[in-house]
């Protein structure tokens, strides 16, 4: 690690405009570890939040992982951020269904959300200062508004509105979050507008929209990302950038003859953080955290994702955790 000793902490760096964090999983938690206290200062749980680790059978938590995240936090002084109490994804069989296996109604779903939020931010209660409460509830298809998922075949469209409540209760002093990708695509943006501009309007307990910020060295244009700041900014929210990557390939590319990252490639992908974080600094009275979808490109979600075999470098660390041009030209400014 001496080649960090002449590096600036980046959390540092940035101490004056918003927290910067890293989303960790077990395993990146203790190989990661030294790197994650010299450079970050908030933390999210990757996936040991999600309600299929935390819960996988109705009744039985398993908080092993979470709080030897909550531990490390702790520490080292660093904020933490929930991730995520209501998704359509990775929650497990049981939670929509009777034990006869027929579709549970209405009123057994709301109670089995409300009992597993009430549970997990009851346990940790004043821990996370902000939870991305509900998460991707809006449709990808232009034509749709919401997400077709059994939350809302079940519950209808208040679902949202229910979880953010059932929240609130649980803790009312975390900061409540909507969480979406592709959250600059003008189209999506007007969606995920609406949702959020019809919860305030119900007076319901949101404080916050989360920019996932998956973004590539391609797409989005700088002018959608401000765009899109602004129109979730005019809300009166407060806004945080939840799982940001710079991924070296377009969507539509198929690529996996790569081995390692051209020159190019990293010196376009440092001209892309560079410009995304002036943006971010121009906006500091509006985004109160950045968080990274990773430490290092020693491990990322996008290895395999959505090309079989290609692996992928989005972080401003390379797999070693040694600085990359796109870290210099974030840190000195």
């Amino acid at each position: 690690m001496n080649q960090q000793l002449n590096t600036p902490d980046l959390y540092q760096v940035y101490k004056n405009f918003f927290t910067i964090g890293a989303a960790v999983n077990s395993k990146t938690l203790e190989s990661e570890k030294e790197l994650l206290k010299k450079h970050y200062n908030s933390l999210t749980a990757e996936n040991e939040m999600k309600f299929e680790l935390l819960q996988p059978e109705q009744g039985n938590f398993n908080f092993a992982n979470a709080d030897k995240l909550v531990a490390f936090a702790n520490e080292n002084n660093m904020k933490l951020r929930g991730h995520t109490l209501v998704w359509h994804n990775q929650t497990t069989e049981w939670l929509f269904q009777n034990p006869d296996g027929t579709q549970v109604n209405r009123e057994i779903l709301l109670q089995r959300m409300e009992e597993h939020i009430s549970t997990v931010l009851g346990r940790y209660k004043g821990q996370f200062y902000s939870w991305d409460v509900v998460n991707e509830a809006i449709s990808d298809d232009d034509s749709e508004y919401l997400r077709k998922s059994k939350w809302l075949d079940i519950i209808g469209e208040d679902f949202i509105a229910k979880a953010f409540e059932f929240a609130h209760q649980a803790d009312p002093n975390a900061s409540l979050f909507y969480n979406d990708y592709n959250e600059s695509h003008p189209n999506k943006r007007e969606r995920i507008y609406r949702l959020v501009k019809s919860l305030l309007d119900k007076d319901v307990p949101i404080h916050g929209v989360g920019l996932q910020a998956h973004w590539n060295v391609h797409d989005p244009s700088l002018d959608d990302i401000r765009a899109a700041i602004e129109r979730y900014a005019s809300l009166g929210v407060q806004l945080q950038i939840t799982e940001m990557d710079v991924s070296m390939f377009s969507w539509d590319d198929r690529r996996a003859d790569l081995t390692q990252p051209t020159e190019e490639m990293l010196h376009l992908q440092a001209e892309r953080y560079d410009q995304f974080f002036r943006v971010f600094r121009e906006y500091k009275e509006v985004i109160s955290n950045v968080t990274f979808w990773g430490a290092n490109d020693s491990y990322t979600w996008l290895n395999d994702f959505p090309v079989r075999g290609r692996k992928n470098w989005p972080f401003v660390f390379g797999e070693n955790g040694v600085p990359k041009e796109s870290f210099w030209r974030i840190a000195k400014f």
